[in-house]
């Protein structure tokens, strides 16, 4: 099976790209950042930067490892549901589900695995341009050297490829075997915990004070957690929508009846778009609360809160990074996979552009469910935070981060439904029927 799996790479790799793409820059992310590690351990370093150095690495790169599962996952899911028939064929010549299980993680390590090799030389150079930053902003000696050592390279390759090789195995496990109600279970326990803790983690940022060191993290956690759980959610609150929108015409009947049939796989799309919007609008709008009580105060930075906004700056460049890569590489996996479809609806009388709105009504929907759960975390963590630092209940300047958040979101998803769509309604609809069957 292992050599099947690299035939199957090398015959058709653009079948991977997507999970190529998504372990390459995980990987590179997680060793940039562990190299901080390794400069901080290197000799001649002085307390105070090996201090900044390791936390960077510890909090960025917690939230790396995690993002890094959750993009290979996504990627990985759309691609063992295309395969489905290939899968369902592979069974019915004798392959086992182990046997398959294992081709399938098979390719999953072999394309992680090139994908972390190749992202050694960016990790290298993103390291020490993340060490120019601390040092630019004093928050790092400028005698302090960049190092790249075996935290940094093991870190890389071992996170990226145990997170393809448990993202293919869950992956492949859902389309071998017919256990839905114990998955279903699964998830219901993942969903109500998430909105449990989260709800737990809100309640503690009350019992701090406006001068905790760590009061940014029960809210922000919070927030994390219960835009996890919602973006859970998210698929059964869509199913229930979806029977009470007005939408007329054809573009709207078809937008409609598309996503009642395929709305237990659009999670791959909810997920991250509801995530990127809670935690980047929680973590920028409490910054924001942070930096404005600072000023009030009419006292300077400190090197903990120096540290603490370029955390939070980062980790929502990276979010921000991560949830477009899985937003896109869902979308257009999707998109793509439904050219048969979009030829039929032709063949049926459809025009390109009834097409192309039912794609865009769709896509609209999806951003307004992503967008509205995820609003609804980061507020819960915003009004949390600004409650007990500033005795305010909202930001003073919160609308404009808001719409700049959504605006990525928006455009993240409209932009690649729309445009790939758009390239497979270019071939003939006979073309792409006969292609596709």
């Amino acid at each position: 099976m292992f050599v099947l799996a690299m035939r199957s790479v090398r015959q058709r790799p653009g079948r991977f790209a997507a999970t190529l793409l998504s372990a390459f820059l995980g990987a590179a992310i997680i060793m940039t950042f562990n190299s901080m590690h390794d400069t901080a351990g290197a000799p001649g370093v002085d307390s105070v930067s090996a201090e900044t150095l390791s936390t960077a690495a510890g909090v960025v790169g917690g939230y790396g490892t995690l993002l890094v599962f959750f993009a290979v996952a996504s990627t990985l899911t759309v691609n063992v549901r295309q395969r489905s028939a290939e899968i369902e064929l592979l069974r019915c010549s004798g392959a086992t589900p182990a046997q398959i299980k294992r081709m399938v993680v098979g390719e999953a390590v072999a394309v992680a695995l090139v994908g972390a090799l190749l992202a050694i030389g960016p990790a290298m150079l993103g390291g020490r341009v993340l060490l120019d930053v601390f040092q630019d902003s004093g928050q790092v000696a400028e005698s302090v050297d960049h190092t790249f050592g075996p935290i940094a390279l093991y870190s890389g390759l071992d996170i990226t490829v145990l997170a393809a090789a448990g993202a293919a195995f869950l992956a492949v496990r859902r389309v071998t075997t017919g256990r839905r109600r114990s998955r279903e279970r699964g998830r219901t326990f993942l969903l109500r915990g998430s909105l449990a803790l989260g709800g737990l983690s809100i309640c503690a940022t009350f019992v701090l004070s406006s001068t905790d060191a760590a009061l940014m993290a029960p809210p922000a956690y919070g927030a994390i957690l219960l835009s996890v759980g919602l973006a859970l959610l998210s698929p059964r609150l869509l199913r229930a929508l979806l029977g009470r929108l007005p939408l007329t015409g054809p573009s709207g009947y078809l937008a409609v009846r598309g996503l009642r049939v395929r709305v237990a796989q659009l999670s791959g799309v909810l997920v991250p778009l509801t995530l990127f919007i809670g935690m980047a609008t929680a973590t920028l709008q409490m910054q924001a609360v942070e930096n404005d009580a600072i000023d009030a105060a009419g006292v300077p930075k400190s090197v903990d809160a120096k540290n603490l906004e370029t955390l939070n700056l980062t980790v929502v460049g990276i979010i921000v990074v991560f949830s477009c890569i899985m937003l896109v590489n869902s979308l257009y996996a999707a998109t793509t996979y439904r050219r048969k479809e979009f030829g039929q609806q032709r063949l049926a009388g459809a025009t390109p552009g009834q097409v192309l709105g039912t794609v865009g009504i769709e896509s609209l929907i999806l951003t307004v469910t992503g967008v509205l759960f995820g609003t609804g975390a980061a507020l819960a963590g915003i009004v949390s935070f600004t409650t007990v630092r500033t005795d305010a209940v909202l930001p003073d300047e919160g609308l404009g981060i808001w719409l700049g958040v959504v605006a990525v979101g928006a455009a993240a998803t409209m932009g690649t439904s729309l445009l790939t769509a758009w390239r497979v309604l270019r071939t003939p609809p006979i073309t792409t029927v006969a292609l596709a069957a």
